[in-house]
């Protein structure tokens, strides 16, 4: 067993969790939601992403994903910071100074040297051993929009694999199911 919060297994399924610093909503329109999409495809045909369920929010995206080959947390680093520099790119143009501020007051104040700070440390992976376990995940990632009031049934949230395995609908995103 690893250590608490790490990925360390080729081919075991993990539910992650990745937030934006602040809480702050940055997926508020598709363009940036379409970033998310975008590189989680890059990952999935170039990089060995499995990904087996996801969900993205306005501040937060789960996900449930494995590596078919190499490092899944490499994966999930690389993913990260490419997608805070599109996001950073994308908030830039739409001229929201006030959160390009925020992300690089928390990037400043944690000392590492980078100009922004767009996600949190982390993704908070928890490994999933059982079928049941898999299923209780996949149903909390596909409640979520549900839960927060925004659409009515989990298969309306574009940005979601309930599309995936509930109406066989990949046209947003190709998942890996889990029967």
């Amino acid at each position: 067993m690893g250590k608490p919060w790490t990925i360390d297994q080729l081919g075991q399924l993990y539910f992650c969790t990745d937030t934006v610093v602040g809480w702050h909503a940055v997926f508020t329109s598709p363009v940036y939601f379409g970033a998310i999409i975008e590189s989680l495809k890059y990952c999935r045909m170039k990089k060995g992403l499995r990904l087996h369920g996801y969900v993205i929010m306005p501040n937060h995206m789960h996900t449930i994903v494995s590596a078919a080959n190499g490092s899944l947390s490499g994966i999930i680093r690389d993913y990260k910071r490419f997608t805070s520099q599109r996001i950073l790119t994308l908030l830039e143009t739409d001229g929201k100074h006030q959160m390009l501020r925020y992300f690089r007051t928390v990037a400043e104040r944690e000392g590492k040297g980078n100009t922004h700070k767009v996600w949190q440390s982390g993704s908070h992976p928890e490994s999933i051993i059982t079928h049941e376990f898999f299923l209780q995940k996949l149903n909390y990632i596909h409640e979520n929009p549900v839960r927060k009031g925004y659409v009515d049934q989990p298969e309306h949230w574009v940005y979601s694999s309930a599309r995936n395995y509930y109406m066989n609908d990949h046209s947003v995103m190709h998942v890996d199911i889990v029967e």
